[in-house]
């Protein structure tokens, strides 16, 4: 009898439980819609600060191509007799680099050879950097334009937020 008794509370405590799982299947509309709130707000802050990081990190490499290029003119001019080339593309047919950089946002460097004639004594290199207060714009050259040899690109003025460099 105790046996018969047992069986029949939880034959009725298991079909109580399944009821109450039909009831209560899936999530109401509000628990969706929070959810999908909480996920906005949250992807919303997550690409704002993923902007501030791309754009630091095409200003180091912006930066880091004209260390390359300053490179590539300094061994240019050791075995040119000081004298720098009118333009980048003679750093690729003179081996110094593979191919010259392009800015990450698809334009080219500034780039000015300087001096009278065809004697290219110096050069004016420089990159427009996207964050206007990045600490490299204190310590470069901020030169104006210069007199730009025969066969050279105009000159340009290095002021901020141009990031120059000069021999």
């Amino acid at each position: 009898m105790l046996v018969f008794v047992m069986r029949i509370l939880l034959s009725y405590c298991v079909s109580r439980n399944r009821r109450n799982r039909k009831a209560q299947k899936g999530f109401t509309l509000i628990e969706l819609l929070v959810v999908i709130a909480i996920i906005a707000i949250l992807s919303t802050i997550i690409l704002g600060s993923l902007g501030g990081a791309r754009e630091q990190a095409r200003d180091s490499k912006r930066l880091g191509d004209l260390r390359q290029l300053q490179t590539a003119l300094e061994l240019y001019a050791s075995e040119n007799r000081d004298k720098y080339p009118t333009a980048l593309s003679s750093l690729v047919t003179a081996g110094h680099i593979a191919a010259v950089p392009l800015d990450p946002s698809g334009g080219s460097y500034s780039y000015a050879a300087l001096g009278s004639g065809a004697n290219c004594a110096s050069y004016h290199l420089g990159a427009t950097l996207e964050n206007t207060t990045h600490a490299s714009l204190s310590s470069d050259f901020d030169a104006a334009a210069g007199t730009a040899c025969t066969g050279s690109a105009l000159d340009f003025s290095g002021t901020d937020p141009v990031y120059d460099l000069k021999p």
